[in-house]
């Protein structure tokens, strides 16, 4: 904040101070002064964002992108559909009737609060698979295993296969597991 803090000061800061200057005393050259310091606050705000994120780590970018992604896409088809449902209605309305409804509006309101979710999870899934495909390869594979596991019921190959599962999905250094036995059943055996 101190960085993006910095440029907005000297955004606003340089050019009220110049061209208030300027405005008292009539001279010019402290208006074109005023303005390099407007232009100069101005190129330095991204700058500014980059020096944050690299600083402090704000890698989280992702998800705001991820985000931008999927709601831009989501935001302009839905925008579409109502003002072509707004204006197919209206027309049919005018046809029907010779006046305007406001039910074409209701009704094209309707239908873009009933097409949010499926569209936004279609829109979600097309930008998992194109750029996050990690991601989308460890759900598909999870899903996998969470279908085999309901019909596995041998101890030996349910270790070998979460493993497996866990090395492809997470693709870590070194995978172990540890099952703990259960003590009545140890106790059942010494008897």
């Amino acid at each position: 904040m101190k960085w993006f803090t910095s440029a907005i000061i000297v955004l606003l800061g340089g050019s009220l101070i110049f061209g208030a200057a300027s405005g008292l005393t009539g001279v010019r050259w402290l208006e074109d002064v005023g303005f390099v310091f407007s232009i100069v606050g101005l190129a330095s705000l991204p700058a500014t964002v980059g020096i944050a994120i690299l600083r402090y780590r704000l890698y989280g970018i992702d998800l705001i992108i991820n985000r931008v992604l999927v709601y831009g896409p989501i935001t302009a088809m839905l925008v579409l559909c109502y003002l072509g449902g707004v204006v197919s209605l209206q027309a049919a309305f005018r046809s029907l009737t010779g006046q305007e409804s406001t039910l074409a509006v209701v009704a094209s309101t309707l239908a873009i609060a009933a097409l949010f979710n499926p569209l936004r999870r279609r829109v979600q899934g097309f930008v998992d698979r194109r750029f996050y495909r990690r991601k989308y390869n460890a759900a598909k594979i999870l899903a996998a295993f969470n279908t085999r596991l309901r019909d596995e019921t041998d101890l030996g190959i349910i270790r070998e296969d979460l493993t497996g599962v866990v090395k492809e999905s997470m693709q870590p250094s070194h995978v172990s597991l540890w099952l703990r036995t259960d003590p009545g059943t140890q106790r059942a055996q010494a008897n």
